[in-house]
């Protein structure tokens, strides 16, 4: 039997809305959204290439978080405020930070986006973060020294209308699963001449992601240019 015009559009329709059901939406960046970075566990920063070992961390769920930044989207473009070795504590375009962090084969990171949940407001987050620009990079990871790392600066700028602060600092944990610290920040923290801060009070990326506070969403980052 054949279908009539009618019947072969509403199959049509039919077959799309259980596609559109079964895809996650995908979401546009906005203002106070925390972009952290992910690289696999084992990941050293003298590889060479590292498309693979993204590939097949990403199906087990093994990533490190090296990195968290905060987006800000108004209307001359997407911005990047966030704090690294390379630029202290900066306000820079989307493209800058792709750039910053595409690796040495010219393959990305994985880029994870969490969003505050309702009942906090973002703006007065962004105006925060942008009073700690022109600061440095925080290499010793002490607070109160008018200086930043990159969850640090999130946590400062991340405020309750009270000024209570929305992620809390507990015990660094830099270890993997297993117990161990992934090479890459043996490497980072050997490069600035200091021990991997194991348990001493701060925050990190890795934590920071699993804070109650936030909320995946699903966002692709995209470079602009």
């Amino acid at each position: 039997m054949l279908y009539s015009p009618m019947k072969r559009t509403l199959t049509s329709i039919l077959l799309l809305s259980l596609c559109f059901a079964c895809s996650p939406r995908q979401e546009q960046l906005r203002s106070g959204d925390l972009v952290f970075v992910g690289i696999p566990l084992d990941y050293s920063i003298d590889e060479d290439s590292m498309s693979q070992a993204i590939s097949e961390s990403t199906g087990k769920g093994e990533l490190n978080l090296i990195h968290v930044a905060i987006a800000d989207v108004d209307k001359d473009g997407t911005y990047i405020i966030d704090a690294t070795l390379k630029r202290g504590v900066d306000r820079h375009p989307l493209d800058s930070f792709i750039t910053d962090f595409t690796l040495k084969d010219g393959s990305l990171p994985v880029f994870v986006v969490k969003r505050l949940k309702k009942g906090i407001t973002a703006p007065e987050c962004i105006k925060n973060a942008i009073s700690f620009c022109g600061e440095p990079y925080d290499t010793v990871f002490r607070e109160g020294n008018g200086a930043h790392y990159c969850s640090e600066l999130v946590r400062d700028s991340y405020l309750t209308p009270d000024g209570q602060y929305i992620f809390e600092q507990t015990p660094m944990n830099w270890k993997d699963s297993n117990g161990e610290i992934p090479v890459y920040w043996t490497q980072l923290f050997g490069m600035m001449g200091m021990e991997v801060p194991q348990g001493e009070p701060g925050t990190n990326p890795q934590e920071m992601a699993m804070s109650p506070a936030l909320e995946s969403v699903n966002v692709t980052l995209t470079s602009c240019r």
